[in-house]
């Protein structure tokens, strides 16, 4: 059974690729993705990895949590389910007006 590993703390440099070569270190490699802003490309600093295995993502945790990966140690755990909806975010929705902003065009017509 596959098993789907977060790393977190990485060098804005690291692709899929240098992840996919780092943890085949540790066994099959289903997937190495590094997580990017939809908006820019650039890196958001984590990213998933799914092993072929509970044994070989084991290995991997073991293996490269708090290893150099590109000049910064990074963080390897079992990945955590993501949970469903939009985040709890919490009160003020109905929150009206708020600070000026700076006046910016506040008198222009």
């Amino acid at each position: 059974m596959p098993s789907k590993l977060y790393v977190g703390n990485l060098a804005y440099s690291v692709s899929n690729d240098d992840l996919r070569d780092l943890f085949s270190q540790a066994g099959e490699v289903q997937s190495a993705t590094v997580i990017t802003d939809k908006f820019s490309g650039q890196s958001k600093g984590f990213g998933f990895v799914e092993m072929s295995s509970s044994d070989e993502a084991s290995k991997a945790i073991s293996q490269f949590n708090e290893t150099e990966l590109k000049g910064r140690n990074i963080k390897v755990s079992e990945a955590k389910p993501r949970e469903s909806g939009f985040g709890g975010g919490g009160g003020n929705r109905d929150r009206r007006g708020g600070g000026g902003g700076g006046g910016r065009g506040r008198d222009r017509w």
